[in-house]
């Protein structure tokens, strides 16, 4: 069933987009000669990928991908998101869904960011039928249902945009077997098509509507549907091959082998690879007891058909995709890195304006200290003088005031550790803004390589980026845990205990004490070594508290 559900959603829209002139063709290539770079140009290259969707798929992919590149280079979303739903169409015909409902969904988005009514609707249909044709149904009818509530049947696209929405929510209904439900929303489609006129629907919704009988047990209704359908077409692949299907199933076998043929040339005109082996298994199931040779002969046309498929990367079709994808992939990864690289910066900033705000607060505080400190030095002097009789007082204000000067003495260390450490923090800072600038020069590198197409050049070149964008990240780490350590020194304690692993809180004083030593005496260096034991979990202590006692002993 979802096979030939597919085949005849590929046939709707081929129609429903229209079928390739060679005249038309011949002008639009003319008039793509001599266009220049602009909207009119994306346009003309959309419309070709329309033109060679089906018949040519490798065109549609050339045209494509000079579509989709030159409308983001000038900004014209209308054209990409025309030229993306145009590929989907093709990819679903090469049997390509995931890849198909992929271009539906980027389109899709488009649209809807930049308020594009038709090609929102257009994409919204397109969702439904390859959620349909993947068989998740509740999420086919979900977007359905939407495009039937946007669709204007005003104007031949708005008219046909409605057909399909019904004719999709319809054939969705077919293959979830709730025939009542198919049967209402197919005849509203065939009530459109004859209210206004969508000649090229006709054989479509007649064919869906038989579907249907013969899925009732109604035989003799679906042939006659079958065959209007026909009349109205003979140049496609599902009136044959569903007439076949219904000889067959009635034991009219020779009616079926020449139907089944005539599906089979169709198909094989159109090199609708899916279709042919549908209609090869079909001859070959019917000649099985007729005739053993043409049985094996059809067997022989559906593994070809299945070898073309599976092994659809030795084609020109498969390399424009690949190729395609290949660009997208490309454009995908210089978006987030262009993203990345504005983040960086923006962080990079923030960090050394924070590192900035703090070392000055810092140093205000200790100057404010110390001021306050001298004025009151000052006035415990003046008070002496004064008051030499009072001895007890005075020996308490002297207590009081060398407790005040010992805590003077520990800003001051704290304010020559904070210097240390910020000598610390510029080290990693520095590689971080040196890794930065030679990015940007392999980035720009990258983007001339892309532009002339080598590959493997440009490969290269990111690989040099990852490599420096890890080596960004190890020294803005390393920027981070001098300043962890720094803040963890001079944060009060919690009194709390919590779980630590006492190795790292060892090896984290250690290094804070080595720069608190260095910020003193610029000759000062020693080599630090250290063995710890592996097996020792983790144990609860106030780590703040035994990180200064650590601090001391160091």
């Amino acid at each position: 069933m979802m096979k030939t559900m597919l085949l005849t959603s590929l046939f709707a829209l081929s129609l429903f987009f229209g079928y390739a002139q060679n005249t038309r063709r011949d002008s639009l290539k003319h008039e793509l000669a001599i266009s220049k770079p602009d909207t009119n140009r994306v346009l003309v290259l959309a419309e070709l990928i329309n033109y060679y969707k089906f018949d040519i798929p490798d065109s549609a992919f050339f045209y494509g991908q000079q579509a989709v590149t030159l409308a983001r280079q000038i900004k014209f979303p209308k054209g990409e998101a025309q030229a993306l739903l145009f590929l989907s169409v093709t990819n679903s015909a090469l049997g390509n869904a995931s890849k198909a409902l992929e271009l539906r969904l980027k389109g899709l988005q488009i649209a809807e960011k930049n308020d594009l009514t038709e090609e929102k609707q257009r994409a919204i249909t397109l969702v439904g039928n390859s959620y349909s044709n993947l068989q998740n149904y509740s999420k086919a009818l979900f977007y359905l249902y939407q495009a039937l509530e946007l669709a204007d049947p005003s104007g031949t696209r708005g008219s046909s945009h409605m057909f399909l929405t019904l004719k999709g929510i319809g054939d969705s209904y077919l293959s979830m077997n709730k025939l009542d439900s198919a049967e209402h929303y197919s005849q509203l489609a065939f009530d459109h098509v004859k209210q206004y006129n969508i000649n090229w629907a006709r054989p479509v919704s007649l064919l869906t509507i038989g579907k249907i009988h013969n899925k009732k047990g109604e035989l003799r209704l679906a042939f006659d549907f079958f065959r209007q359908s026909l009349n109205y077409d003979t140049t496609v692949f599902s009136p044959y091959f569903e007439i076949a299907k219904l000889y067959y199933q009635t034991n009219q076998s020779d009616s079926a082998i020449y139907c089944a043929r005539k599906a089979l040339s169709r198909a094989q005109k159109s090199k609708s690879y899916s279709n042919i082996i549908a209609a090869s298994e079909l001859l070959a199931e019917l000649y099985q007891f007729k005739d053993a040779q043409k049985a094996i002969a059809y067997n022989k046309i559906t593994i070809a058909a299945q070898d073309t498929l599976n092994n659809f990367g030795k084609t020109n079709a498969f390399k424009s995709i690949t190729e395609f994808d290949e660009k997208e992939r490309l454009y995908e990864i210089e978006t987030a890195k262009t993203a990345y690289r504005n983040q960086t910066r923006q962080y990079a900033l923030l960090a050394g304006l924070s590192i900035f705000l703090l070392i000055a607060f810092i140093l205000f505080r200790n100057n404010r200290r110390k001021q306050r400190t001298n004025e009151l030095l000052e006035k415990q002097k003046q008070e002496i003088d004064l008051q030499r009789a009072k001895a007890e007082q005075t020996l308490s204000e002297l207590k009081t005031t060398q407790a005040q000067l010992i805590q003077s003495e520990k800003m001051a260390s704290l304010g020559e550790l904070t210097a240390g450490i910020a000598h610390e923090i510029q080290n990693p800072l520095n590689f971080v803004n040196n890794f930065s600038d030679v990015n940007t020069e392999l980035i720009e590198e990258l983007e001339l390589e892309a532009d002339k197409g080598n590959i493997d050049e440009v490969k290269s070149i990111a690989k040099d980026i990852k490599e420096n964008e890890q080596k960004i990240n190890h020294h803005g780490k390393r920027a981070d845990a001098i300043v962890k350590g720094m803040l963890q020194h001079s944060r009060a304690s919690t009194g709390q205990k919590e779980p630590t692993d006492i190795n790292a809180l060892a090896d984290e004083y250690l290094r804070l004490s080595y720069h608190g030593l260095k910020a003193k005496d610029k000759d000062f260096n020693v080599k630090l070594i250290t063995d710890f034991d592996p097996s020792i979990e983790k144990i609860n202590i106030i780590s703040q508290d035994i990180g200064r006692v650590l601090l001391n002993l160091y």
